[in-house]
């Protein structure tokens, strides 16, 4: 099927002959949630759902965005390219500074971007659009880059410019899934393994509790120095370590009592990766039950230990464990706000959806969005031919 029929109206005013259109998906984490900056390991997949960019040089000494969702557009410079707090185009221009910086040769282009990623859903729309641009300007240019370094690109655009100082997962999920896998990620090497999920009869599901957060407005830099806290009082003791990837459950009784806070996130982040390691054997075993239970306790960890969700997923995530069909559940992404992911028996997904939804609109007064969604491939060019 020509991909062209999918690509959204609001896109198709900049395909032309020279035009090119870069689909970028979001992700989801099934195991392994503020790992990433810690050095450990996550298991992400792209989904579904993604952003598209379309893009062409314009020949000018000018960047020119529109933003189909924003119904906006904004132009700049490429001499005069700073971050606007809050704006849309931060990920965008971002991603072009970071380019710049890097010496390669900026030319004039317009950009168009639309998304179907749900905003503030923890399905890292923001890495969806930074990997977008970064894989159109790589092709448009032909800079050469390669994926590995886009991600790191990207990653550091959101850094720089958004404010957030995430790790490397959202965007390497972005950039190198592959459909019907997970992927095992370690964050301090890059090296990565693919893991086939093999859902015998379940789907995924998520359930946007319509809670929206911003990171950078949130606690997750915070968590992030606490993090790094713990490690810097561990290392007094083990200098040998340089995070806690590095560290064990033995060095965090002996160093760290005495601080509860540090104790528990850290603890949360070993423990985190543990689980990991074990759910990655479940799924070789193709033992998706005993992977659903570590969810489950991933989410406790983050609820009780790390202290990044909220009433609304504890909800969700707790009442979905009740449910007789639901094998695991757990908050999902930065926390504060977003989606819980739930691996649901689908002869009875419909009915969990109904039950939850009711639910939570009668203790809530919000409604419940509930989003199915597929592991599919990574970003890529979409052929107009």
């Amino acid at each position: 099927m020509n991909d062209y029929y999918h690509i959204p109206q609001a896109l198709q005013h900049l395909i032309g002959s020279a035009a090119i259109v870069v689909r970028s998906p979001g992700r989801i984490n099934l195991i392994g949630e503020h790992t990433d900056y810690n050095n450990g390991f996550v298991l992400p997949a792209a989904i579904n759902k993604a952003v598209y960019v379309a893009i062409e040089k314009n020949n000018f000494n000018k960047i020119a965005l529109y933003s189909s969702a924003h119904n906006e557009s904004f132009e700049v410079s490429i001499n005069d390219i700073r971050p606007i707090p809050g704006h849309w185009s931060v990920y965008i221009l971002g991603v072009v500074d970071q380019l710049i910086k890097s010496g390669l040769a900026m030319e004039g282009f317009n950009l168009a971007i639309y998304g179907n990623v749900p905003l503030g859903a923890g399905l890292s729309s923001s890495a969806a659009v930074e990997c977008a641009t970064a894989f159109a300007l790589n092709e448009m240019l032909k800079f050469e880059i390669e994926k590995i370094e886009l991600a790191k690109i990207a990653q550091q655009a959101e850094h720089e410019f958004a404010g957030v100082k995430c790790g490397i997962m959202d965007q390497f999920a972005s950039l190198f899934g592959e459909k019907d896998n997970v992927i095992k990620l370690d964050c301090r090497s890059m090296e990565y393994e693919y893991f086939p999920l093999k859902l015998n009869g379940y789907k995924i599901v998520l359930f946007d509790s319509q809670v929206k957060h911003s990171l950078a407005s949130t606690e997750y830099n915070v968590r992030r120095r606490q993090c790094e806290e713990g490690v810097a009082i561990i290392k007094q003791q083990y200098p040998e370590v340089k995070s806690l990837r590095d560290v064990s459950l033995v060095m965090i009784e002996e160093c760290l009592t005495r601080l509860p806070v540090i104790y528990n996130r850290c603890r949360y982040v070993v423990e985190e990766n543990i689980r990991l390691e074990k759910g990655c054997n479940d799924l070789l075993n193709g033992n998706i039950n005993a992977f659903g239970q570590k969810m489950f306790a991933t989410h406790k960890g983050l609820s009780e230990q790390y202290e990044v969700s909220c009433k609304e997923l504890d909800f969700l995530a707790m009442s979905a464990q009740k449910i007789p069909g639901v094998i695991g559940a757990r908050m999902m992404g930065g926390g504060f706000g977003g989606c819980t992911i739930n691996i649901i028996d689908e002869e009875k997904a419909a009915s969990v959806i109904d039950i939850l939804g009711k639910e939570y609109r009668e203790i809530f007064e919000k409604d419940l969005k509930p989003y199915e969604v597929e592991i599919e491939d990574g970003t890529s060019r979409i052929s107009l031919s």
